[in-house]
């Protein structure tokens, strides 16, 4: 008959240990972490064999006095909380006094500190969680924390361990984390005695910069929003700078590294209908908020946080990354890169100093009766204010147009060279974008059909345009029965005039029916309006004349977000002088 007796201190530490250490890298982010915690400004990372053979952290930080070296290895002993109200407001990101003592329980451990201000170092040797005493050491300031044969007295777990490559993976992933986490301190990392990085302090985008690429800062929004004691801010990359999983998705909350399933929807979210479904956004974001509003104590590894108020900050970052990733193409210190230098080789030296010119080329145009005012309202006839002769600093963004590629394509010239841009998407995403606002304002414009179109509906459909005619009329729709099987649509939004009637009506009421009134004017509202959109937008080998594609070049400027459709695609690409120049070997 099994006996309940009470683990001794080694095997708890062991069992702790695999919780805590679940490999190399977990060993470091902890060795890390209280180099952090003790203010350091510079700290180095040693690693031999992915640290397995060693993990080796120096940092300049203020040092524990000696009689605490011997503590600091045991179980549940910190200097950063003492009691619930400590534990409940935690500003550090260690507080559970067992990560030390449980790399000691399973490696082989050397403690090195000099306090500030002491006149020499002492330092306190552990093997297999035993701890030995303390003994003078030779350190200039500072602590270092030295472990070897990580699970050597474990080795069943220690078979669990892959190869040195891949631990060595997730080890510098860890200081990159806790590297970008912290741009304020100076990092060092070597491995197998080579030098990996060297990061200097500094700035957050420049720290950004060097970890993850000149091309995601390039990219990337800066952004820095506030409400209360709430702040978000950072950098999150345009939609023309994408993954193709998660690797480049970095979020802190007071400093810690954290994986949230409620942060994650928000920005997913926030990137819904700028990026396609199979990509992935990058940032680097810090979250601050009062440490009484956030649990940090959920798991043993620390990287899972509970919300006190998880709806308000689920809309706060929302809202912050949503305006952020709004700004209109005109308004922006520089345009995103929407080049096509990836698939074309750059060349050439040949500089064009003089601006483009209001041309048109001779490719096949014709023009609607009032198709420009259908499509883009009655804002003036673009010739007025377009001038043949303009200085750089005065060309728009997108250019002027030039003329049409097989009824798809506009394409146009700017400063730097050649734009080219999709029709449709771009008119889907200003139609979509007007539809949104129209509807946040609660001011969608209806246009009366001058003879109402009627069409064969079911009693289903019949019954759905009766019940809810007053959610129709707030989306601008006004649908009424005719008989028990037909319906007739008299008013449209006035965004969607252009669009076929039917097809519109019969997308809402499928809308309402399986989603029910409340859905479709919350979260499944956009979903609706964007398929609206799509059937409103400028259709394929629908030919415009030039001042029609000037005046969708100036909307797509002055529209959120314009830089993708709804379905994360991209509405223009540019081509540079310098690109073109490249292609034909101008200059070579």
């Amino acid at each position: 008959m099994a006996v309940i007796h009470i683990l001794p201190d080694l095997l708890i530490n062991q069992i702790a240990a695999g919780e805590v250490v679940e490999r190399p890298a977990s060993a470091l982010k902890e060795m890390l972490e209280n180099s952090v915690d003790a203010a350091a400004g510079e700290i180095a990372v040693n690693l031999l064999q992915g640290g397995i053979k060693q993990l080796r952290v120096a940092d300049d930080g203020v040092g524990i006095v000696a009689e605490e070296l011997p503590l600091a290895l045991a179980r549940h002993a910190t200097s950063k909380i003492a009691s619930l109200s400590d534990l409940e407001s935690v500003r550090s990101l260690g507080f559970r006094g067992e990560a030390l003592a449980s790399i000691a329980a399973v490696s082989r451990l050397m403690l090195t500190s000099r306090r500030r201000g002491e006149r020499h170092a002492w330092k306190v040797e552990a093997a297999g969680g035993e701890v030995g005493g303390l003994q003078p050491a030779a350190l200039e300031s500072g602590t270092v924390v030295e472990v070897q044969g990580l699970y050597f007295n474990t080795p069943a777990r220690r078979k669990f361990l892959k190869s040195e490559a891949t631990e060595y993976g997730h080890c510098e992933e860890m200081f990159r984390r806790i590297a970008l986490g912290h741009p304020g301190v100076g990092f060092s990392l070597q491995h197998n005695a080579r030098k990996v990085w060297h990061l200097p302090a500094g700035t957050m985008e420049r720290r950004a910069a060097i970890l993850l690429g000149d091309e995601f800062s390039a990219a990337s929004v800066v952004l820095d929003e506030r409400a209360g004691n709430l702040r978000l801010w950072g950098l999150a990359s345009l939609p023309g700078f994408t993954r193709g999983g998660r690797d480049a998705q970095y979020f802190y909350v007071n400093g810690r590294f954290v994986r949230d399933k409620l942060l994650s929807h928000a920005i997913r979210e926030a990137y819904k209908d700028i990026l396609h479904h199979d990509r992935h956004p990058a940032f680097v974001l810090f979250l601050e908020i009062e440490p009484e509003a956030v649990d940090v104590n959920v798991h043993p590894t620390k990287i899972e946080v509970r919300f006190r108020d998880a709806r308000a900050l689920h809309q706060f970052i929302f809202h912050a990354l949503n305006k952020a990733l709004s700004v209109p193409i005109r308004t922006r210190q520089g345009a995103p890169d929407q080049s096509l230098s990836a698939a074309i080789h750059t060349g050439g030296g040949t500089s064009y100093a003089a601006p483009p010119q209001q041309v048109q080329m001779p490719l096949g145009v014709a023009e609607r009766a009032n198709l420009y005012e259908t499509m883009f309202g009655r804002i003036g006839r673009p010739e007025a204010v377009l001038q043949p002769e303009q200085a750089e600093a005065e060309i728009p963004p997108l250019g002027f147009a030039l003329g049409q590629l097989h009824g798809v394509y506009i394409l146009a010239q700017n400063a730097k060279g050649l734009v080219i841009v999709d029709m449709h998407a771009a008119h889907e995403r200003i139609t979509y974008e007007k539809l949104k606002a129209a509807l946040d304002s609660r001011s969608v414009a209806m246009q009366p059909l001058l003879i109402p179109v009627s069409f064969h509906a079911g009693a289903l459909d019949v019954a759905i345009a009766g019940e809810h005619r007053a959610v129709l009329a707030e989306l601008g729709f006004e649908i009424a029965a005719l008989s028990p099987t037909t319906l007739a649509v008299r008013a449209l939004p006035a965004v969607l005039a252009d669009a076929d009637p039917v097809v519109l009506a019969r997308d809402v009421l499928k809308e309402l029916h399986e989603s029910g009134a409340a859905r479709v004017l919350a979260e499944r509202r956009n979903e609706l309006l964007a398929t609206l959109a799509c059937h409103a937008s400028v259709r394929a080998n629908r030919k415009l004349v030039v001042p029609e594609m000037n005046a969708l070049l100036r909307e797509m400027e002055a529209a959120e977000r314009a830089d993708q459709c709804n379905h994360g695609r991209p509405t223009w690409r540019e081509i540079s002088m310098e690109q073109l120049d490249g292609l034909f070997m101008r200059g070579k």
